[in-house]
């Protein structure tokens, strides 16, 4: 790669529609712009989701606190990659989405671009054990879903998702916080954590039992087709 070249919009545009229209591959042009595969795969990707504009607002985009809120949820639910996420919620730098969620996993706040920096996610907070047990119970029992349960408990979206896993990794005593020795759980009773497991297992159950509902419905919509 040479010396770093700016193209106007309709260069941009240009070229994406020359990708588009089958006259050549993305890696040839891109080595003709002398600019990365996965830089212009960006323009294609923000042409398609946004057309011209993508080129004509880029340096004056502002992300709203649901835009920011949504794309980092999104990605952390794995629904698909930087790229994806980025063509979805109209992004436009997969730079711009690491960034978020670096913050985010890191329990910064988020701020809305352009607004003098309004607070638009929940930061980490300190939890007892007790309601790790009830947060775990809520996110099961509603089908892992980590943005619901966050909101719900006021987490941040990666400690419903490290309660969650933990405890389907190590049990109910893998949500015990051991830091500072604390007494109130490194003392826990056999009876208390009897009725945390409990407490879980009933959760586990009701969610199994939605899915054997669902399973059965299906089959009988699928019996009728036949």
């Amino acid at each position: 790669m040479g010396r770093k070249v700016k193209y106007s919009s309709k260069e941009k545009i240009n070229a994406v529609k020359e990708y588009l229209d089958g006259k050549d591959s993305i890696n040839s042009i891109a080595k003709r712009l002398d600019i990365t595969f996965q830089a212009f795969k960006q323009w294609v990707n923000n042409y398609e989701a946004m057309g011209a504009d993508a080129f004509m607002t880029c340096h004056n985009k502002h992300y709203s606190k649901a835009e920011k809120e949504q794309a980092v949820a999104a990605y952390l639910a794995g629904e698909g990659s930087h790229m994806d996420i980025c063509k979805k919620y109209k992004i436009h730098s997969t730079t711009q989405l690491r960034r978020w969620i670096k913050k985010y996993n890191g329990h910064e706040e988020l701020k809305v671009s352009g607004t003098g920096g309004l607070t638009i996610m929940t930061k980490g907070r300190k939890t007892s054990f007790e309601e790790r047990i009830e947060i775990v119970e809520y996110c099961i029992a509603h089908d892992h879903n980590y943005t619901a349960t966050a909101e719900k408990y006021e987490i941040s979206y990666q400690q419903a998702r490290n309660y969650t896993v933990k405890y389907e990794d190590g049990g109910v005593d893998a949500l015990q916080d051991r830091r500072g020795k604390r007494k109130s759980e490194d003392m826990m009773s056999e009876l208390e954590r009897l009725r945390a497991e409990v407490k879980l297992l009933k959760a586990e159950k009701k969610r199994a039992e939605m899915e054997a509902s669902f399973l059965k419905k299906l089959d009988e919509i699928e019996r009728r087709r036949g």
